[in-house]
């Protein structure tokens, strides 16, 4: 019983395979200036998992590859925060972790799980785009009651862990859970303030007060709060961080397969 009990469980059944779904192209005014200047840029198409990764998919990543487990892990790609509330290094210890997001794994440790997948992390322009849409429209940043709603449900969440996935409706393209339910790692996050961060090698070393002054004025609307509060977040950590409140998704060319 005892080396039974020591011995790798299978990935849970309910471990489902991710889903991508197609983001059609197009052009993307960014939120984020460039410098001083608003930027246009054209969105190839490309295939993002409808839901964030959750807790029982992760854990099938990391039984098979138990170099990124807790404990296994090296110190170079993950803090001492990393998968910390799980009950052992490979088990969530969750009854519904098929429906939880995962959070609390480092940029590295979502790169590696995209790349078992021949995937990749968003990068901030994919997300972005694909952020951008409500149920009913491709670009609803505009609309102010879906920016307070996204503020509140973000407020509210602070300090709790993230609830379940699927719990609004999804947006034009199938995507669910973009904005309100927790942030995610993208593959440039280091680069979206080079003032505040200098790269990504020194994410997190500005003070919190300098963090806040740069985002508000590297915005094209300094009033989306919900916006300045996500990529202020993502900009305070470092490539081996980890938080209860960072997850992530995947992306791949349109038509490519595990």
């Amino acid at each position: 019983m005892v080396l039974a009990a020591l011995l790798p469980r299978p990935a849970p059944a309910d471990a489902a395979a991710p889903r991508f779904v197609i983001v059609p192209g197009g052009p993307l005014l960014s939120s984020l200036l460039d410098g001083t200047q608003a930027v246009t840029v054209r969105i190839a198409p490309f295939a993002m998992m409808d839901e964030p990764v959750t807790e029982a998919q992760f854990a099938a990543f990391v039984r098979q590859h138990p170099e990124w487990q807790r404990g296994h892990i090296a110190p170079l790609f993950a803090g001492p925060n990393y998968l910390a509330g799980w009950l052992t290094p490979a088990d969530p210890g969750d009854a519904q972790a098929a429906r939880h997001p995962v959070t609390g794994v480092s940029w590295f440790a979502a790169r590696a799980y995209c790349d078992s997948l021949h995937a990749e992390l968003p990068s901030w322009y994919q997300w972005e785009y694909a952020a951008a849409a409500s149920s009913s429209s491709r670009d609803a940043r505009a609309d102010m009651t879906r920016r307070n709603a996204i503020l509140a449900a973000l407020m509210r969440a602070t300090g709790q862990r993230p609830g379940l996935i699927g719990q609004r409706p999804a947006n034009v393209y199938g995507l669910r859970d973009l904005n309100r339910l927790i942030w995610e790692w993208v593959s440039d996050y280091g680069a979206m303030f080079p003032e505040v961060n200098g790269d990504v090698g020194s994410a997190g070393s500005g003070s919190v007060l300098r963090l806040c002054g740069g985002a508000a004025l590297a915005f094209r609307d300094p009033s989306d709060y919900a916006l300045a509060e996500r990529v202020a977040a993502l900009s305070m950590l470092a490539p081996a961080d980890s938080s209860p409140f960072v997850g992530f998704r995947c992306v791949r060319k349109p038509g490519d397969t595990p």
